[in-house]
This record gives C-alpha cells, structure tokens and sequence, in this order.
C-alpha cells in the first residue's frame, strides 16, 4: 500500500488496483504539489463540507467517475452535483470491494445545516486506515483500539483541530502501528512542527510516527 500525502488533510491511497483519495484539497491550498486534473481515484472519503476537505471532490469526482462516501446530508448535497454518491452515518460501515467503510465520530463542526462530520475506518484489502478527519480529542477513539489500527492520519494543527497534546493522547488511545500527522503548516493559524509530535509520540507510545512533506509517499 502507498500512502501520498496531497498535503492539509489529503492522501492518495493506492493498493492493487484500487485507489482513494481523502479530502482533495488542492485547488487554494498553497502546500499542494498535484494539480486536481492529476488525481483520478476510484473512490474518494469526504468528511465533511468545509472548503478546506470538501476541496475539489466535485471536479475531480466528475472527471474520474469516482464513487463518493460521506454522511447523508453531504452526500444528497454532492448527488445534486451529479457525483455518485455512497451515503451513510455515524457508526455505520458499508462493504465494499476493496473491504469495508466505517464512518467514525469526529467532533468538529459539518459544514453544512443538520450535518455531521465524521472520520473514516477504512478496511483496503485487511489494512486498515483511520482517517480521522477534523477532530478534537473525545474518550471514544479509545474503541478504535479493537480495530487494530495500521495507520491513523491524525491532525496535529491546534485551534480547529487537536493540536500535537491532544493528538498524543489519541495516539494513546487508538493503539496505531502508524501515525502520520496532517492538518497542520498550511496557513500560519496551525503552524507546528511534526518533528516534535514525532518525539512526543515515539518516546511515550510504541507507535510510529511517519512525518511526510506533501508529494511524499510512504509504503505499508
């Protein structure tokens, strides 16, 4: 499995012959290193409806006949705009076939009236990702633990979003054999350093902390 980091909150993952993209933030986003025209995912995971996430899930989703999962609200939002969407809710996991989607809690506000935000635990052919969208720190990620956890990408930026503190004690709960950190450096409001959060994490924690600059890979 490659996991690209797009830079804010987006990943590429690619694992045989299926690929998917969280959050496509690139059209705006001053860290992007891929153009929106270059991304063409079988699937993308949107978390929610702010700019920053939402991102270029219509052009690119259009352009890739890309299936699309989110919350109900977003996804009835996102049909309208001709995407073909896959809606569900929180707590609720659909199969697929590449595996399985779970859609998890995120605090964090919607973007959109009624809705929810969510995280994602998607199961890619028996590895698991946590995508935990904008979140802040909540007792319950401690159930992620039973799902034996690859990787978890985990916002570190503070003010919107767990900061590096709060993003530890997730690390703690949640039992990853990896973390990569995102969320973080694209605008000055979130600036951080995630070679810090490394040595927090790494010295309290047995998990691994994989620190990507955008446009960089890592292999599981």
């Amino acid at each position: 499995m490659e996991i690209e980091f797009l830079g804010h909150a987006g990943f590429l993952v690619s694992e045989k012959e299926h690929s998917l993209v969280f959050d496509p933030f690139l059209s705006g986003n001053p860290l992007a290193m891929r153009k929106p025209e270059e991304i063409k995912p079988r699937y993308i995971f949107v978390s929610h409806a702010h700019p920053d996430h939402l991102g270029d899930t219509v052009l690119i989703g259009k352009k890739a006949n890309s299936v699309v999962y989110t919350t109900f609200e977003l996804a009835e939002q996102l049909g309208k705009e001709g995407l073909d969407v896959r809606p569900g809710h929180l707590g609720g996991k659909q199969l697929t076939d590449f595996g399985s989607v779970k859609l998890f809690l995120a605090f964090h506000g919607s973007g959109i009236p009624g809705g929810h935000a969510c995280g994602f635990v998607v199961d890619v052919c028996g590895k698991k990702i946590y995508f935990a969208g904008d979140t802040a720190l909540f007792q319950d990620m401690n159930q992620l633990s039973k799902e034996q956890i690859d990787v978890a990408l985990l916002p570190i930026g503070d003010l919107f979003t767990m900061g590096p503190e709060d993003a530890l004690e997730a690390v703690k709960l949640i039992k990853p054999k990896y973390v990569i950190p995102m969320h973080f450096n694209t605008l000055p409001l979130i600036k951080q350093d995630p070679f810090q959060f490394q040595r927090m994490v790494e010295s309290e924690t047995e998990t691994k902390v994989i620190v990507l600059d955008p446009g960089k890979t890592f292999t599981l």
